[in-house]
């Protein structure tokens, strides 16, 4: 038995396609819905298995649904909904996919129609490629999604989203929207700075003889400049912190290697291998 008569995805690239195959694989919607803007991905993502019906009118493609998830740039979450919401029906559910979350649980959550809910939510999941070809059934595979409740938050929504995602991924946590951005500044946004700046300061005679070392943490580095330019900005003060944490941090070992402190260097290594050692791999 479904748990959704009728999913609506908006966005079909990399991760509202691959949303589309795991609810169908899972069999978890009698009908999923996707909207796009262009003709073409909506034949791609039939033809792929993530949808069973495509539309590029809005209205009609949330228009019934039981939810509706925002799979876009988080520059573009709050204006989507806010637009789609005055089409969907009492009950319907609004949730999302992006990255950041204050902006956009504080613009959403007290601003739906009556009737209709906003829960903010967020996959760890990703690849740098993008688009419905992109897209893979098993992305979600073993992965975290964060909801952000607040005291606000549709409670009986709030349980809908979590089963709508616990049998794709490998656990569901709940964090406040702060909690949810602080975090991700450290561990997700942070990374795509750094790869950059490692890309950035590479000697460019000696890239075709990078270390495989080199090519596993510069991977980040291959993302779209477009989609994590949105995700940066709209949590620079958060982001801005976690870089000046890491400063610390380089300034330190810098030190320490600059004064030839051998064995304060080796400890901070054994520490960070112990922490690192501490986390599970998917």
């Amino acid at each position: 038995m479904p748990l959704f008569n009728r999913v609506t995805i908006v966005g079909l690239g990399l991760m509202g396609g691959s949303l589309g195959m795991a609810l169908k694989r899972r069999r978890l919607a009698k009908t999923v819905v996707g909207l796009s803007r262009t003709p073409a991905t909506l034949r791609r993502a039939k033809r792929r298995g993530a949808i069973d019906v495509g539309t590029t009118d809005a209205a009609h493609a949330v228009r019934g649904a039981d939810l509706v998830m925002l799979a876009t740039p988080v520059d573009t979450i709050i204006p989507q909904a806010r637009r789609l919401a005055r089409h969907m029906k009492p009950g319907s559910i609004l949730t999302d996919v992006g990255s950041t979350k204050i902006r956009i649980v504080a613009a959403l959550e007290r601003s739906m129609p009556t009737g209709v809910a906003f829960v903010g939510g967020h996959p760890l999941a990703g690849a740098e490629a993008r688009g419905i070809e992109a897209a893979d059934a098993h992305l979600y595979d073993g992965a975290i999604c964060i909801v952000t409740p607040t005291p606000h938050t549709n409670r009986a929504a709030l349980r809908r989203v979590e089963q709508l995602w616990r049998p794709l991924v490998g656990r569901v946590v709940r964090m406040s929207p702060r909690e949810h951005d602080r975090a991700l500044a450290s561990t997700s946004h942070l990374p795509h700075v750094l790869a950059a700046c490692l890309v950035r300061a590479a000697r460019p005679r000696d890239l075709s003889t990078a270390a495989p070392s080199f090519r596993e943490m510069t991977r980040l580095a291959k993302s779209d400049p477009d989609l994590w330019d949105d995700i940066f900005f709209t949590n620079q003060r958060l982001l801005l912190g976690a870089m000046d944490q890491f400063s610390r941090q380089w300034r330190a070992l810098r030190a320490m290697l600059a004064g030839s402190r051998r064995a304060a260097f080796r400890r901070a290594l054994a520490q960070a291998k112990r922490t690192r050692d501490a986390i599970q791999d998917r």
